[in-house]
């Protein structure tokens, strides 16, 4: 399915095992699409996806209440999404996703953690050309189902990819194409089991084992860090 494919494939089983306090995280985004659409999954389709998100994050359903619940109220921390652009060692770009309520905060940690790896933070728009900013969606599969025929279905609301991996059938499609995509897995009875976005680079960079080291390390503390949502790299 070619390098795009891998390189999800291979960055998923490394988020999904080293990205901490998962919920905390998740807690933020529906904060942040509660106080953009409202409180009722009915009528925000961003709170419902993030819904699904938590539920495939196995985030118990009175974690998810209790967020939506606060994020209703006036004492509720208005959370602001703010992506950063850097280098780290061996030229490789980062682009990392936060989602804050203290800006200066968050700065300020992300600065030092580049500067502490032996990288450098930068400007807005200095490495994020280097990457495809896409959607992706997995759904529940149907019996029966044509991934042929849904994908020419789909194709003019921005889907490019489409193929089965287990018993779920996973979408990719332009950043654009998020909201028309859901909008026709749900009239037509899809099962969103979770949807995300996704920043895919247009070139690798091949490094040595020791220089990998390196770079887990830069990312790791990204990771960590309760204000960062999302890490992407070009690392090979």
């Amino acid at each position: 399915m070619g390098r795009a494919f891998e390189y999800r494939k291979a960055r998923k089983m490394k988020r999904w095992g080293t990205m901490a306090k998962t919920f905390t995280k998740l807690g933020k985004e529906i904060a942040i699409a509660v106080k953009a659409g409202g409180p009722e999954p009915e009528s925000n389709s961003r709170l419902r996806v993030l819904i699904q998100n938590a539920k495939a994050a196995n985030m118990p359903k009175d974690n998810v209440e209790r967020a939506i619940k606060r994020a209703s109220s006036k004492d509720q921390e208005d959370y602001k999404e703010i992506v950063y652009e850097g280098y780290g060692p061996y030229g490789i770009a980062i682009v990392v996703e936060t989602a804050t309520n203290n800006n200066t905060r968050t700065v300020a940690n992300v600065r030092s953690y580049f500067n502490k790896c032996g990288g450098s933070l930068g400007t807005t728009g200095s490495v994020d050309f280097m990457f495809e900013h896409q959607c992706h969606f997995k759904v529940k599969g149907k019996e029966g189902l044509d991934l042929e025929e849904l994908e020419l279905e789909m194709i003019d609301l921005g889907v490019f990819e489409i193929f089965a991996e287990e018993e779920s059938i996973i979408l990719y499609g332009d950043f654009e194409a998020f909201g028309p995509i859901q909008k026709y897995l749900e009239e037509n009875s899809f099962e969103i089991e979770s949807a995300e976005f996704e920043r895919i680079p247009t070139d690798t960079k091949e490094l040595s084992e020791e220089q990998q080291a390196d770079i887990n390390k830069l990312l790791e503390k990204f990771e960590d860090d309760e204000d960062v949502t999302n890490v992407f790299h070009n690392m090979k």
